[in-house]
């Protein structure tokens, strides 16, 4: 196993917003930082708010008129850009107090202007893994609908992706979602050179029909799990993939999934309609995407 499948530079970085989801996150990358024995960066982006429609003042109104109507709106924009930074501010203290006091960790805080996928694409060059929420501020949890955020992100970034739950419970045991592939092996041979999920217990399963191949394919799998120094039992299961893994991470009381994000060139089929996101809509733990 060599360790140039991971990136053993850079930091664990944590993606904030102001949703129930955020002392999640928080939590969640303070666990994985303290495992990687890397730095923990809490970043909070603030998108500029639209506010409301400017009016049309081409009318009848006059000049001077216009101008002290257009100062008023400019202002109430400034003071709208200042209390969202204020919370912001406010809210990545608060975590970093929380992850400081549950996890010993001391975490840096950033703030910045723009949009979340551009920023973490101009830092992910020093960034080891990103932490994101299941869903945003606005998602609409009543139809299961994946936030924005997270979409936009996983097809941009190129590099592993923990999704974090509504609530954050210690990772004891996780399922790795193994087909063979190219992807989930190269998935498997990252699991084994990475110290994140060292002695945590460990399944991994296909949802496949009994065959030879897919037997030798799991030999693989035990095979370089064990001589990694993990002790992994292997399942094979016939069915719908989304619902077996669905049903295995309810039966094994998984703590995280683990599966393999495809190449960009397929990102889209991923978010839009497969498995992948079947399960990040579903899954009530954590998501771990390696590629």
């Amino acid at each position: 196993m060599t360790q140039s499948l991971i990136n053993i530079d850079g930091h664990v970085l944590a993606a904030i917003d102001p949703s129930m989801y955020s002392a999640s996150v928080a939590g969640h990358a303070a666990w994985a930082a303290t495992r990687l024995g890397v730095d923990l960066e809490l970043l909070h982006v603030i998108k500029r708010d639209p506010g409301i429609a400017p009016p049309d003042l081409s009318g009848n109104l006059s000049m001077d008129t216009t101008q002290a109507l257009l100062g008023e709106l400019a202002a109430l924009d400034e003071q709208r850009a200042k209390l969202a930074q204020a919370h912001g501010r406010e809210l990545l203290q608060q975590l970093q107090a929380d992850v400081l006091a549950k996890a010993g960790v001391t975490a840096t805080l950033t703030q910045r202007h723009g949009v979340l996928v551009d920023a973490l694409l101009e830092i992910e060059q020093d960034t080891r893994l990103i932490v994101i929420g299941k869903r945003g501020e606005h998602a609409d949890f009543a139809k299961g609908h994946l936030g924005s955020n997270l979409e936009r992100v996983v097809r941009a970034v190129h590099r592993p992706v923990l999704v974090a739950a509504r609530e954050f419970r210690p990772i004891r045991r996780f399922l790795v979602a193994f087909d063979g592939s190219a992807t989930t092996r190269t998935c498997i041979e990252m699991i084994c050179a990475s110290p994140l999920l060292r002695d945590v217990e460990c399944h991994v399963l296909m949802v496949g029909e009994d065959t030879t191949g897919h037997r030798e394919a799991l030999a693989w799998a035990q095979s370089q799990l064990s001589h990694a120094g993990f002790a992994p039992t292997m399942h094979l299961l016939q069915g719908s993939a989304d619902a077996v893994i669905a049903k295995q991470v309810d039966a094994l009381q998984a703590d995280l999934l683990v599966m393999g994000a495809y190449g960009h060139s397929r990102i889209r089929t991923m978010i839009l309609g497969s498995t992948t996101t079947q399960l990040l809509r579903t899954c009530q733990i954590p998501v771990l995407l390696l590629r």
